[in-house]
C-alpha cells in the first residue's frame, strides 16, 4: 500500500494518515518531518539542507528526493507508506515518479481531499500539536482529552500552535496550493491514481471514505 495524500492545508490529510498508521502499521511519511531530523541530527543531507535554508532560500527537489529514499530503505516501510502532503509541485511529482521506479515501489493510489477552501481556516486555527510525541489535535474535532491522550503515548499533552497554523497565514498557504499543488489532481489523474473523497464530514466517516478509495481495484 503505497500512497500520497494530496489536500490543501487544514484537509485532514495527517489525521486521516495517523489513523491509517494505527489500521495498517505503515509509516506516515512527511517530508517537514525528515527535513527537521535531518538538520536536527546534521546528516549530511541535513547539512545540505541548512545551508541553504540558511541563505533563504527553499531546499531543492533533489535534496528532499534525498530524504525521501532514505526513510523509504528503513524497515518499517517495506509493506508501504503514506507520503503526507508530498510532492507539493509537478516537478517534485515527476521526481518523485522516477525515484519510486528506479526503487521498485509505484504509487497504488493518490487521494485529495476534496473540501471547501473557506472552511478550512476553522480547522487550520484549532490544529495543536504535541511539543513530546508530534501526535495533532483539533480543539474543534479531535481535541486532546479524548482518551487515549496521543494514542496512549503521552499522559499529559503539551500543545502548541504552530506559527504557520495562525489565521493571518492561511489565506496565503491556500493560495500556495491553489497554484502548486493543485494542478497535482490532474498529472495522477492521468496516470489513474487519483481518488477525490469528500473530506467535509466526521473524522469515522472521511475514514471509511479514505479506506474505499484506497482497497485495490
Amino acid at each position: 500500500m503505497r500512497i500520497v495524500f494530496l489536500g490543501a492545508p487544514g484537509s485532514g490529510k495527517g489525521t486521516q494518515a495517523q489513523r491509517l498508521v494505527e489500521r495498517h502499521g505503515i509509516p506516515q511519511i512527511s517530508t517537514g518531518d525528515l527535513l527537521r531530523a535531518h538538520v536536527r541530527d546534521a546528516t549530511e543531507l541535513g547539512r545540505r539542507a541548512k545551508a541553504v535554508m540558511d541563505a533563504g532560500q527553499l531546499v531543492d527537489d533533489a535534496t528532499i528526493l534525498g530524504m525521501v529514499r532514505e526513510r523509504l530503505a528503513e524497515p518499517d516501510a517495506r509493506g508501504g507508506f503514506i507520503l503526507d502532503g508530498f510532492p507539493r509541485t509537478i516537478p517534485q511529482a515527476e521526481g518523485l515518479d522516477r525515484m519510486l521506479a528506479s526503487i521498485g515501489q509505484p504509487l497504488d493510489a493518490v487521494v485529495l481531499f476534496d473540501i471547501d477552501p473557506q472552511l478550512l481556516v476553522k480547522r487550520i486555527s484549532g490544529r495543536r500539536t504535541c511539543q513530546d510525541c508530534g501526535r495533532v489535535f483539533n480543539i474543534h474535532t479531535a481535541p486532546a482529552p479524548s482518551p487515549p491522550p496521543c494514542g496512549g503515548q503521552c499522559d499529559a499533552p503539551r500543545l502548541m500552535q504552530r506559527p504557520d497554523d495562525k489565521e493571518e497565514t492561511v489565506a496565503k498557504r491556500i493560495g500556495v496550493y491553489e497554484a502548486q499543488t493543485r494542478p497535482l489532481a490532474d498529472f495522477y489523474a492521468a496516470q489513474g491514481l487519483l481518488r477525490s473523497i469528500d473530506a467535509d464530514a466526521e473524522l469515522p466517516l472521511v475514514t471509511a471514505r479514505v479506506e474505499s478509495a484506497i482497497a485495490p481495484r
